[in-house]
C-alpha cells in the first residue's frame, strides 16, 4: 500500500467531505486529488529529481504539496520551520534534497537553502510568483500547469523510502531516518487497530505537520478524516476549536497537555466529542496523565515511539487508564506512569549491556522489533549498526516492563545522573517535582560537584501566579525517592529552552551548568 492508496480510501467514503480545513478554506477529498494528481504529474516531467522537501507554517496546500510529492514516487523530507536556517540547511543537504516547496512568509529562509543547499534544482512557492521565477524557480500554479493530468502511477514498492525524518537533536546531531512504505503501512494498520472509531473522524492537527500531527493526519486518511489545521499551539485557541468543530481525535505533546490542564477558562469548554486525545513525544507526569484523565475522561490515550519507529511502539489504551483509577486516590497506581504495552506486530523488551533480555522489573534499554522499524539512517551506516546491536533496535530510553507487560521509561539512557556513584533517573525525579501543584514543567540534570561529581539539580517553571520554595521541592523529592535523588539544588527559571516539537531541551540546560569542564559528567 502507498500513501495515496489510502488517501484514495478516504476519498472513496465522501469524495465531497472535507479533507483540508483551516479558517475559511476547506479543501475537499476530491479538490484535494486533482490537485495532488496535477502536483505529482508536475514533479514528474523533471529528471532526476526524488527528494521533496516543504518549508511552511500548517497550511492546507502545503500538506497537499507533501501528498502530491509522494504520489510522484518522491520521498518526503519535513522540515520544521521552527527550526534554525542553519538546522534545517544542515538536514536538507545531508538528506540530498532536490526539491524545494516553500510558502511565501518563508522566502528569506528558502533563499538562504537555495544559495547553500547545491541539489535543489527545483523552487516551487505555494502561494505566490516567486520574485526571481525562471524554469526551476516557478509557482505551485505553474507546476500544476505544467502536464496534463493523470500523474504516472507509481508501483507500490515495500521497500521504497517514503520519508527522511531528521531525528529530534535534542541529545546530538540530528540524523535522517528512512521510513520505507511497509514501515507506514504497519503504522497505520497498528493507529486503526489502536483508535478504532464508528463516527466520521474530525482530527485537530495542533503541532507543525512536520511531526506528530502530520503524522496522524497521514494515519487517518483512509477513514475520510476531516482535518482542522491549526497555525498556533495556544491552548485557548485549541479549546476553541475542539468545541466548534467538533474534534474527534487529537494528538499532543505532553508541553500542551500541562499548558491546557492550567488554563483558567478549560472548565467552560466542552470536550464531549473527543474520543481519542492521544498524549505522545515524551513521557507525561503521572501525576498529570490522572489529572488529564480526569478532564477529558475515557478519550485520554498514550504512545510512545520515535522517528526510528513512529509513535505507537508501544499503547496505553483509555480502558487501560480507567482500570487504572480505583476509588482510593491515595497512592497513584503505578499504571498511570507506562507508556503502554507492545501494540499488535511490535515486541518490545529490555535490554543489558550486553545483549540480555531482562525480566520484568529490572531496568534496562528498551528495544523492539517489528514492522515499523525504520529501514535505517540514510548514508549512515555505522549509525545504523549501533541502534541495530544484537538484532534489536535500541531506543535509547531506559525503563523496565512490569510482570502484565507495562513498559515504563524512566529516563534517556544519555540524562542518567551518576551522583555519589548512584545511578538516578532524571524522569523519576521529575515525576515527583511535577506532582507540585505549583509546578508547571522541569527539568532535572546533573551538574558538577566536588564531593558528589554530579549534584543533583532541578531547574523549575512554576504556573502563572503559583510560588513554591526550594526546600519545598527538596523535601519532596526525599519523601517520595529518598535522599539520594533529591536535588542538592533547585532553581526557578521563566521558561526552559524548547526543540521545534515543543519538548524541553536538557542538553541546554546542562550546557549552562558545564562549560569549561572537560566533560559533561562527574
Amino acid at each position: 500500500m502507498r500513501f495515496i492508496d489510502y488517501f484514495h480510501k478516504g476519498m472513496a467514503r465522501d469524495p465531497d467531505r472535507a479533507f483540508l480545513v483551516q479558517d475559511a478554506t476547506s479543501l475537499s477529498y476530491r479538490e484535494v486529488d486533482e490537485m495532488t494528481d496535477r502536483i505529482a504529474a508536475g514533479l514528474q516531467g523533471f529528471e532526476a529529481v526524488e527528494h521533496s522537501a516543504v518549508l511552511s507554517p500548517n497550511d492546507p496546500i502545503a500538506f497537499a504539496c507533501v501528498l502530491g510529492a509522494l504520489r510522484a514516487g518522491h520521498t518526503w523530507l519535513p522540515v520544521n520551520v521552527r527550526n534554525s536556517a542553519e538546522s534545517n540547511i544542515s538536514f536538507l543537504r545531508k538528506a540530498m534534497c532536490d526539491v524545494l516547496f516553500y510558502h511565501s512568509s518563508m522566502s528569506a529562509q528558502a533563499a538562504a537553502m537555495l544559495d547553500k543547499v547545491d541539489r535543489i534544482r527545483l523552487a516551487v512557492c505555494l502561494d505566490a510568483e516567486p520574485e526571481a521565477a525562471s524554469d526551476v524557480h516557478i509557482s505551485l500554479r505553474t507546476l500544476e500547469s505544467l502536464r496534463p493530468t493523470p500523474a504516472r502511477d507509481v508501483p507500490a514498492n515495500p521497500d521504497r523510502i517514503v520519508m527522511l525524518a531528521a531525528t529530534g537533536g535534542t541529545t546530538g546531531e540530528p540524523k535522517a531516518v528512512m521510513q520505507s512504505e511497509s514501515v507506514w503501512e504497519s503504522v497505520i494498520g497498528t493507529f486503526w487497530t489502536c483508535c478504532p472509531t464508528s463516527v466520521p473522524p474530525v482530527h485537530l492537527a495542533v503541532g507543525p505537520m512536520t511531526h506528530g500531527a502530520g503524522g496522524l493526519a497521514l494515519m487517518m486518511m483512509a477513514g475520510g478524516t476531516t482535518n482542522v489545521i491549526m497555525r498556533k499551539a495556544e491552548p485557548r485557541l485549541i479549546m476553541e476549536a475542539v468545541q466548534q468543530h467538533g474534534v474527534t481525535h487529537m494528538y499532543l505533546p505532553p508541553t500542551l497537555i500541562y499548558a491546557l490542564l492550567d488554563h483558567p477558562e478549560l472548565p467552560s469548554f466542552d470536550f464531549s466529542s473527543l474520543k481519542y486525545l492521544v498524549v505522545s513525544a515524551s513521557p507525561i507526569a503521572p501525576d498529570k496523565l490522572k489529572e488529564a484523565v480526569e478532564v477529558f475522561g475515557d478519550a485520554v490515550c498514550q504512545g510512545y515511539g520515535q522517528a526510528e519507529a513512529p509513535m505507537l511502539l508501544t499503547f496505553m489504551s483509555n480502558q487501560d487508564l480507567r482500570c487504572a483509577a480505583p476509588g482510593d486516590d491515595a497512592q497513584l497506581p503505578r499504571r498511570f506512569a507506562s507508556c503502554g504495552r507492545a501494540t499488535l506486530n511490535t515486541r518490545v523488551e529490555v535490554m543489558d549491556d550486553t545483549g540480555a533480555l531482562l525480566p520484568a522489573g529490572e531496568k534496562g534499554e528498551i528495544v523492539a522489533r517489528g514492522g515499523m522499524i525504520f529501514s535505517g539512517y540514510f548514508n549512515n551506516t555505522a549509525a545504523t549498526e549501533e541502534a541495530r546491536q544484537f538484532g534489536w533496535h535500541h531506543t535509547g530510553d531506559v525503563g523496565f516492563k512490569d510482570e502484565n507487560g507495562f513498559v515504563y521509561i524512566v529516563d534517556r539512557k544519555k540524562d542518567m545522573i551518576i551522583t555519589g556513584g548512584f545511578n538516578v533517573f532524571s524522569g523519576e525525579v521529575e515525576n515527583v517535582i511535577l506532582g507540585h501543584p505549583a509546578v508547571l514543567e522541569c527539568a532535572v540534570i546533573g551538574v558538577p560537584d566536588a564531593k558528589w561529581g554530579e549534584a543533583i539539580k532541578a531547574v523549575v517553571l512554576l504556573k502563572s501566579g503559583q510560588t513554591a520554595t526550594a526546600d519545598e521541592i527538596i523535601a519532596m523529592v526525599k519523601g517520595k525517592l529518598g535522599g539520594v535523588h533529591a536535588p542538592k539544588s533547585v532553581e526557578f527559571w521563566p521558561d526552559l529552552p524548547r526543540s521545534p516539537n515543543n519538548k524541553v531541551v536538557k542538553a541546554e540546560i546542562r550546557r549552562q551548568f558545564w562549560t569549561g569542564n572537560d566533560r559533561a559528567v562527574g
